[in-house]
């Protein structure tokens, strides 16, 4: 999806928010940020975010106020955060750190726009109903990380190519899980690989799974998407090294820049009262 569309896109959706709503917001609107990681580890991304409504004219604290919920890698958490920034009347959420904090703000509101970045399979998840429509009040951008897990696994083929048992590190409480390990299982199937799953959705869990790698003795290990795994990732290279297990991970560090870039592109454009739209000389399109 171009730039221009996508900004269009997300102009549309806060338009359409009932008018009755918008009368009751405060003075200076307030975009709801939900996310299922952590702040410390997310700052480059919150950054990205502000340069990404800067880029639309809005500037926190000027003509806009952020409020911030993290669910800190516990998913349970995220409908009651979203239902608090409901309470706050927040004029558009962007449900950041997986699709999870995307289907979390769906829980609680059919009204406020929400404004997704995913690396799995929005459509699959059931977050929008198909990428040309999403429907409903939802729109995002889609990173399809997790579609990939087929092809990195052939990739780890080719790296230990006498491998017969390869290791699956997933977060069986993050939605695209079931689908990413489904596309594995199958692709390791086809070119006669067992693959083996390790939940890993805690630190403790992750230190149990490497554990019971050393014991299965496993040819190579491949890292499912998942936000709370990616926040995890010095700890898994520590680990992986200590073992000397080959390790691909969701996200080559080549394509580390396409995170910020996706969060630039969550910016939100609520239609927001007169006295607090920018300018024209000052509004960047």
């Amino acid at each position: 999806m171009k730039r221009r569309e996508f900004i269009t896109l997300l102009c549309g959706a806060a338009a359409a928010w009932p008018i009755a709503a918008r009368a009751q917001q405060p003075a200076m609107p307030l975009v709801g940020f939900l996310s299922g990681r952590s702040p410390g580890e997310s700052a480059d991304l919150v950054n990205a975010f502000r340069r990404g409504l800067g880029e639309t004219g809005y500037v926190e604290g000027q003509n806009i106020a952020i409020e911030f919920r993290w669910a800190d890698g516990h998913y349970d958490r995220l409908p009651g955060l979203a239902a608090e920034l409901v309470v706050r009347r927040v004029a558009v959420i962007a449900a950041t750190g997986g699709g999870v904090s995307g289907l979390a703000a769906k829980l609680v509101t059919t009204t406020i726009p929400i404004v997704f970045s995913s690396g799995g399979d929005a459509v699959g998840i059931g977050l929008v109903a198909s990428f040309n429509r999403p429907g409903g009040n939802v729109t995002g951008v889609n990173l399809v990380f997790g579609a990939l897990g087929a092809k990195r696994l052939e990739f780890l083929r080719e790296l230990v190519p006498a491998a017969t048992v390869i290791a699956m590190l997933v977060n069986p409480d993050y939605p695209s899980a079931p689908i990413e390990a489904q596309d594995v299982e199958t692709a390791g199937r086809n070119l006669g690989l067992k693959i083996g799953f390790f939940n890993a959705r805690t630190e403790s869990e992750i230190d149990l799974a490497f554990a019971g790698l050393a014991e299965r003795k496993v040819g190579g290990l491949l890292v499912a998407d998942d936000p709370f795994l990616q926040s995890q990732r010095g700890r898994l290279v520590r680990l992986a090294e200590r073992q000397a297990v080959p390790t691909i991970y969701f996200m080559p560090i080549a394509w580390s820049a396409c995170i910020p870039a996706a969060f630039s592109r969550v910016r939100s454009q609520p239609t927001f009262r007169s006295s607090s739209r920018p300018s024209s000389n000052s509004s960047s399109t």
